[in-house]
């Protein structure tokens, strides 16, 4: 029963996984909504293995090591291959490529920096020992729900924002270089011993409130706006 127990946060994180596994195999067939759904699911698991963890009082190096490789296919990998299909895509609805020139697939080729950069921000992730109650550098699932936000947002709302090939240029390269900022952003997580009035705690709350309010009034086309807004909290926290 114990080990059971103990290994319940780590089957979490291998759905979070599987999740992610299942959103590339999407995103190859072209199924971007699907893929990014799936990268959704992923999140949630994300979420609750850690959750899983402290309620279980489960603690140990294989979960840290497995968050840390699960989270590399979710939202690494998986948002890099959508937004790759994106930025394909719509590169050969506004200009003419020959086969010769379309083999070297630039600048499609920037999509991949969210996966290479999100290896290195979990690399340091693992080592740094400050990053228990905030994180330095864009924690990696922002950036991944960021990308998978956008073939939903063109689907069910008919917001076309894959259209714009410098939107996703600016995306493809702004998103990688936050994940390895040295510039703390905060967690959800409340702190037991800090005030529920404190400055922290109040930004906290503002996110949360704005994203059900947000996502309640303009479904998926509201999570850009709600990640640009985490910036803009983490940024005001850090000054204030």
């Amino acid at each position: 029963m114990n080990a059971i127990k103990r290994n319940i946060p780590n089957i979490i994180t291998l759905t979070n996984l599987f999740c992610g596994l299942c959103a590339i195999i999407f995103a190859f067939q072209g199924n971007l909504p699907l893929a990014s759904f799936c990268i959704f699911a992923g999140a949630f698991f994300d979420f609750f293995d850690g959750l899983a963890a402290r309620l279980l009082k489960v603690t140990g190096k294989l979960g840290k090591q497995l968050d840390s490789m699960a989270d590399m296919v979710t939202f690494g990998v998986a948002p890099g291959f959508i937004l790759f299909h994106i930025m394909h895509d719509s590169l050969q609805e506004i200009t003419f490529r020959d086969a010769a020139a379309e083999g070297f697939f630039f600048p499609e080729i920037l999509a991949l920096l969210i996966p290479i950069f999100s290896a290195v921000r979990l690399a340091n992730f693992n080592i740094d020992t400050r990053q228990v109650t905030s994180f330095i550098g864009l924690p990696t699932p922002v950036p991944a729900i960021f990308v998978a936000s956008l073939p939903l947002i063109d689907k069910y709302q008919e917001l076309s924002m894959l259209s714009d090939f410098r939107f996703l240029i600016a995306i493809s390269v702004i998103l990688p270089l936050l994940l390895v900022a040295k510039m703390p952003f905060f967690s959800l997580k409340f702190s037991k011993e800090g005030s529920m009035a404190s400055i922290l705690n109040i930004f906290r709350i503002i996110l949360i409130l704005a994203s059900v309010i947000l996502l309640f009034v303009f479904q998926f086309a509201a999570i850009p706006f709600i990640v640009i807004l985490y910036l803009i909290l983490s940024l005001l926290n850090n000054i204030l």
